[in-house]
């Protein structure tokens, strides 16, 4: 369940995929992730959560109060939305202009997503994939103690070829566990193992995949824009600029993306590629990747590839590759977990 409170929108933001072209470019816009705690921030009210496990058995979350900063069209952020839904947490939404950030200028950190957590001490916690182990340990965990779940996930500074520093983070993909949970939650050491190889696969791999294939053509550079001028509720005039220079500019840009990721001439072919790596790695003895029910990688793909749906790109995977079966299935599970908590 979600709250969506829309920030405002902007005419020019279209310049910055030009000038963030650096990062992973997907939809008009840059997603990065490092790690930055701020006590600072705006005010929501509270409101509890009564959320269930992956095993439908209740978790109380002591009153917490979730605020999710995103990029609605990123990736990243739609992996964290697909967890909180799946796991019936309720969350508020708050849309960030990708140009100005003012909705986030009470973090140091500037990316998305940011998740806020409530009462107590005000938890910020970066990088969508610290956000879903650190999550899902504390729905876990007896102790309901985030600022300790977080302290679990330690960050790294270094810096890259190029002496810009980066923030990585220990542990990012580890669902934190005491001993007489694990098998509850992973019935042998191989699936804790494969989990965590695929969700790395689709942060490292899958992700890539998105811009060269939604911006392939200047047809289809101006399709995903419309969408992305939807969703942003634009104005008429800055819609049209938007649409026709931003269309442009990504077009030539996710043609660099190809370049530096070694893709092939046909972009389809590696995302039809990696669709049918993915529904072989699920197999045809088990529903998802987790068994009767989604695991985190299973949450982790389809976050992903929810970005597309609407666009020729999503249209031509559902076709031509194995995966609309369990794709469907992940929507469906979704929706009904959804339907739960209302």
């Amino acid at each position: 369940m979600k709250i969506e409170v829309t920030g405002p929108v902007n005419l020019w933001w279209f310049k910055s995929q030009v000038r963030l072209c650096g990062g992973h470019v997907v939809l008009g816009f840059k997603f990065q992730s490092e790690h930055s705690l701020c006590s600072s921030g705006p005010e929501f009210c509270t409101c509890g959560i009564s959320a269930q496990n992956a095993n439908g058995a209740k978790n109380s979350s002591d009153d917490l109060s979730l605020t999710l900063y995103q990029y609605k069209t990123c990736p990243f952020c739609s992996k964290v939305r697909a967890f909180l839904d799946f796991h019936g947490l309720p969350y508020k939404v708050v849309e960030v202009n990708p140009v100005m950030r003012t909705e986030i200028k009470f973090s140091s950190y500037r990316k998305v997503p940011i998740l806020m957590a409530e009462p107590g001490d005000k938890m910020q916690i970066n990088d969508s994939s610290v956000i879903i182990s650190a999550m899902k340990t504390y729905l876990i965990t007896r102790h309901k103690d985030l600022k300790r779940v977080v302290s679990f996930y330690p960050e790294m500074k270094s810096k890259d070829e190029n002496g810009k520093e980066i923030t990585e983070y220990n542990n990012k993909y580890w669902v934190m566990l005491e001993d007489q949970d694990v098998l509850q939650y992973y019935p042998n050491k191989e699936a804790r193992k494969e989990e965590m190889k695929w969700r790395m696969w689709a942060d490292d791999w899958l992700v890539h995949l998105i811009s060269p294939n939604v911006y392939r053509t200047p047809s289809e550079a101006l399709a995903s824009f419309d969408y992305i001028v939807q969703e942003g509720k634009f104005g008429k005039v800055e819609g049209f600029f938007a649409k026709y220079f931003g269309a442009a500019a990504m077009y030539f840009v996710s043609k660099r993306l190809k370049s530096r990721h070694n893709l092939q001439d046909n972009v389809r072919e590696d995302l039809y590629k990696a669709a049918n790596k993915w529904v072989a790695a699920v197999g045809s003895h088990r529903k998802f990747m987790g068994g009767s029910t989604p695991n985190l990688a299973d949450l982790a793909v389809y976050g992903v590839l929810r970005v597309m749906e609407g666009l020729e790109a999503f249209n031509d995977l559902m076709i031509n590759t194995k995966i609309k079966p369990w794709y469907k299935q992940m929507e469906e599970i979704i929706q009904e977990k959804q339907k739960a908590e209302h």
